[in-house]
């Protein structure tokens, strides 16, 4: 059924979803790469396209920026469509030193400054993980793939513009890059049964003052969107 966030109908949906946070890196990826897509929800303007991918039907949804929306849009995916795996395909800064421009970082686990699980009523602190499975595939992608990657503890924060300048703290405990989505993404996965992985490209690095543009970061890291969607072919 329509939510009020998504008018896609049953079956309009994959099993597997790709999911930008920018709704127009979303339409990039279905017209590049998916054979007859076919545009289900445009709702507020997060565009989802489902099309096949080497023969495999393979879904592309927009979540927003920050883990509220894409704790809504993974949350209905999962709970009202039945998708299974949910993959990630974002943006993030670099806060290791060894994490560069462009290079892709795969979320194997994700700190979190977000009040996100709470929600759980738990007696102690949640580690939000990838799901094994699909953090495998990736990996095997991007080695096949002869991309520069890394594997490890990304931070997925609740502040773009942090006034505590708390980046050098997270460093100092060996967190590759930050972003705002993958932590809720992850949590809603453990929650549901269901499978998350956070594949990301470096879009800036700030704590060295690099950056690239705009139109780069929704169209241009196309490793990051290949090795996704290898890794949704392996599921």
């Amino acid at each position: 059924m329509p939510t009020p966030h998504n008018n896609a109908k049953p079956g309009d949906i994959a099993k597997t979803v790709l999911m930008p946070g920018d709704p127009l890196r979303a339409e990039f990826i279905a017209k590049t790469y998916l054979d007859n897509p076919v545009c289900y929800n445009s709702v507020r303007g997060m565009l989802g396209f489902t099309g096949t991918y080497n023969g495999k039907t393979i879904s592309v949804q927009g979540s927003g920026m920050g883990m509220p929306s894409i704790g809504i849009y993974s949350h209905e995916l999962y709970t009202e469509y039945g998708v299974e795996n949910i993959i990630r395909v974002g943006t993030a800064g670099s806060i290791s030193d060894e994490v560069n421009l462009r290079d892709i970082v795969i979320g194997m686990g994700s700190c979190t400054n977000s009040n996100y699980a709470v929600q759980y009523g738990l007696p102690g602190t949640f580690a939000p993980t990838a799901s094994y499975k699909l953090l495998k595939s990736a990996a095997e992608a991007a080695v096949n793939q002869g991309a520069v990657f890394h594997v490890g503890n990304i931070l997925s924060s609740d502040i773009f513009y942090d006034d505590s300048e708390s980046l050098a703290m997270w460093k100092k405990m060996n967190v590759l890059a930050v972003e705002m989505e993958s932590a809720a993404l992850y949590m809603n996965a453990a929650r549901l049964g269901k499978n998350a992985l956070c594949i990301l490209t470096v879009s800036d690095c700030p704590l060295k003052n690099l950056s690239t543009t705009a139109q780069e970061r929704q169209s241009g890291f196309t490793d990051m969107m290949e090795i996704a969607l290898k890794t949704a072919l392996a599921v």
